[in-house]
């Protein structure tokens, strides 16, 4: 797929740009409805991300950063760049650009922001705002090593491609849970990203 087919789908098929974080409509409870009542009502945290998208030789590829092996939380997995909405951002777009600087070192200047995915609500209770946005030639990667211990791309055709996309179990507080997974070259894209992932193909080739 071209920069240019892609940017006609996404005008076509995915969510304006918003100031307003939306309610979550998909979620880690998607493959795993049971676990609704388990958890019960709570108030979730907002977060956003960016799904960075870059135009290479060989076609688009999507960014990914690879989580620092001693984080508190989520330590080792793959996922996008992103983070905590705080007071002071302008919106999620906002938090994506920010966090996504923060993370690798990429300048809001060269992030196009072209549309937003479906929210998604994690099982650790955050409302997720994915921001979909073209990164532009020039920029620099300095990841953060206190945050990010690797960053690397996967083509968007294999991550869109139905014969690439599984779903595979672990157990979770003594309970089987089901996720998304698409392992690529050697790395794990699992749960969460590997669900907004799901959430992308659906939005750009299902809706």
């Amino acid at each position: 797929m071209t920069e240019q087919e892609l940017r006609v789908l996404v005008t076509q098929k995915l969510l304006p740009l918003n100031k307003e974080a939306r309610p979550p409509v998909t979620s880690d409870f998607d493959l795993n409805p049971q676990y609704r009542a388990v958890i019960g009502p709570r108030t979730l945290r907002q977060a956003a991300v960016l799904v960075p998208l870059i135009t290479r030789e060989a076609g688009l590829s999507v960014l990914f950063t690879q989580r620092a092996a001693d984080l508190p939380s989520h330590a080792g997995q793959v996922s996008f760049p992103g983070g905590r909405v705080q007071p002071e951002d302008d919106g999620p777009v906002g938090t994506a650009l920010r966090e996504t600087q923060e993370e690798t070192g990429i300048a809001p200047r060269f992030v196009e922001p072209l549309g937003m995915l479906d929210p998604y609500e994690t099982v650790t209770g955050f409302a997720v705002s994915p921001v979909v946005g073209l990164v532009h030639p020039g920029f620099d990667l300095k990841p953060d090593p206190r945050e990010v211990a690797h960053v690397f791309e996967a083509p968007f055709t294999f991550l869109m491609n139905p014969a690439n996309q599984e779903t595979h179990t672990r157990e979770w507080e003594g309970r089987t849970r089901v996720f998304y997974a698409v392992p690529y070259d050697g790395h794990y894209i699992w749960g969460a990203t590997a669900g907004m992932l799901m959430n992308f193909y659906r939005r750009l080739f299902e809706s």
